[in-house]
């Protein structure tokens, strides 16, 4: 039986080796040998995400602090911003990287793992707590330790499902990273529609007041004449009522305004409370005609969405091949070798070596149902893909004929104004000089706010039409060549 220094010294010892092993296991992690395992199971390949929702990109990161000056926005300075703190923009790299640590994963079950550990063991056994009584012999055995250092070191030689998913993950990613640069064409997008929007409000509303100050001149007169007596109440009261007619539209066009000045700054990252002016005005510029195959051959090259689903296809094929994989034998290795001793000077090595061969043989339901299903997603990324390929066509068409029906609206919407401002200059004359009566300037002056919203309208159109053309050719990024016209 030991005596209690003697107990203490090998308590000393073992803790002496303790902070050795510990010492050489850090060392071994310095040189390469990975601290935590990494499984080497084959796992099925995550699919793409999925496409975002279209209100993503009609929100963002607010960024910067809130000035009392207001600020200056250019066209290009608010897609600029929308670039940078669009919702849509952030959540699609975001998408991306989470894709790309997928396929990172994935290559993981095709590479050898590597795992270092270190064991340290301190005993003392009480035998008579066992049950164990033998004359003459201590019923306290230790204190006693060993320590075991070592390495495993496993690789699934052969697996082609694993390769089959990882290839997929490949394309997962490509994917990703397409849809990600699409995202910067729906930003561009939007924010261009954002911007045509505020400009649009705020020539309505220019119009507006235009209409309000004109309709007080034909009340005031309306009111001069009747308290001469020469003019009866009935055209006073009728010019009362054109007049507030026009403030109440005023007010809501002035809403609508601000309203959409809201939705600007959410789209590109300003701070709501932060006033801003839009400087370009982006006027009208007739848009040349297109030679239409040409734009749909230049939409198939360059369309990121269209190159993305080709990607997503890809990657339902490999899965597919996977899938039949799992019929295939697999090869694992794995060598485990190491010291072990009661201290690293008395250690001894071992090594513990095997190979592995796996072949499936009563999974017949289990493999089918995979195949199937794998043959599923291949089929319906097939018809989307079709499918895609028949809307890049449609959607440059559509573009197309938006451009040239509304350059058509816009120039008879800016004659229909100048007619509409003449019959009205005619009718405020001829009430002045008590040929008629009020009514025609009545008439005239709700041709002249229907002919302004016209071609307010029309205008919005004919520059919006010319993003979307823009973005269905795959170019939005290069959208002043569009507004601008060709």
């Amino acid at each position: 039986m030991l005596s209690e220094s003697s107990q203490k010294n090998e308590i000393v010892s073992c803790v002496r080796q303790f902070w050795l092993g510990l010492l050489i296991l850090l060392l071994g992690l310095l040189v390469g040998l990975p601290a935590a395992r990494v499984s080497a199971q084959s796992a099925p390949s995550a699919p793409a995400p999925a496409p975002l929702n279209s209100s993503s990109y009609q929100g963002s990161v607010p960024t910067g602090e809130v000035s009392a000056q207001p600020l200056d926005l250019t066209l290009d300075e608010a897609i600029q911003r929308g670039l940078r703190y669009n919702l849509g923009a952030i959540l699609s790299t975001t998408q991306a990287s989470g894709v790309r640590g997928q396929r990172l994963s994935q290559l993981q079950t095709l590479l050898p793992t590597v795992d270092a550990s270190w064991k340290w063991s301190v005993q003392q056994v009480d035998l008579a707590a066992l049950g164990l009584r033998v004359p003459g012999f201590p019923t306290i055995v230790g204190p006693f330790g060993y320590t075991d250092l070592r390495a495993n070191f496993s690789w699934a030689a052969v697996d082609v499902n694993s390769l089959r998913n990882y290839l997929a993950a490949r394309h997962n990613f490509n994917a990703a990273q397409l849809s990600a640069e699409d995202a910067r064409q729906m930003v561009v997008l939007t924010v261009g529609n954002a911007y045509l929007v505020v400009l649009a409000d705020e020539s309505l509303v220019t119009a507006a007041e235009s209409q309000v100050a004109t309709s007080k001149v034909s009340l005031d007169q309306a009111v001069n004449q009747h308290q001469a007596g020469t003019a009866p109440l009935l055209d006073e009261l009728r010019a009362r009522v054109d007049y507030q007619t026009l403030q109440q539209q005023l007010i809501v066009d002035q809403n609508a305004l601000e309203k959409d000045r809201l939705a600007l700054a959410r789209t590109i990252g300003v701070p709501l409370a932060q006033k801003f002016n839009l400087v370009d005005k982006v006027p009208f510029a007739p848009f040349d005609q297109l030679d239409i195959d040409a734009a749909i051959r230049q939409a198939h090259a360059n369309r990121k969405d269209l190159a993305a689903m080709v990607e997503q296809t890809s990657a339902a094929k490999e899965q597919r091949k996977a899938a039949t994989a799992d019929r295939f034998p697999t090869l694992k290795t794995d060598v485990d070798y190491g010291l072990i001793g009661v201290n690293f000077g008395t250690s001894h090595g071992t090594v513990d070596a095997s190979g592995t061969l796996s072949v499936p043989v009563f999974k017949e339901f289990g493999l089918r149902g995979e195949a199937e299903q794998a043959q599923s997603q291949l089929d319906t990324q097939t018809a989307e893909l079709s499918d895609k390929n028949a809307q890049v066509d449609a959607d440059v068409r559509d573009a197309l004929l938006d451009i040239a029906s509304a350059q058509q609206q816009v120039e008879v919407a800016r004659s229909s104004v100048d007619l509409a401002n003449e019959a009205l200059s005619e009718a405020q004359q001829r009430y002045a000089a008590g040929v008629s009566d009020n009514l025609p300037v009545h008439q005239a002056e709700q041709s002249v706010a229907v002919a302004n919203n016209q071609y307010v309208s029309s205008l919005y159109r004919h520059n919006l039409a010319k993003l979307s053309l823009a973005r269905s050719l795959g170019a939005a990024e290069n959208y002043k060549s569009y507004l601008g016209g060709k």
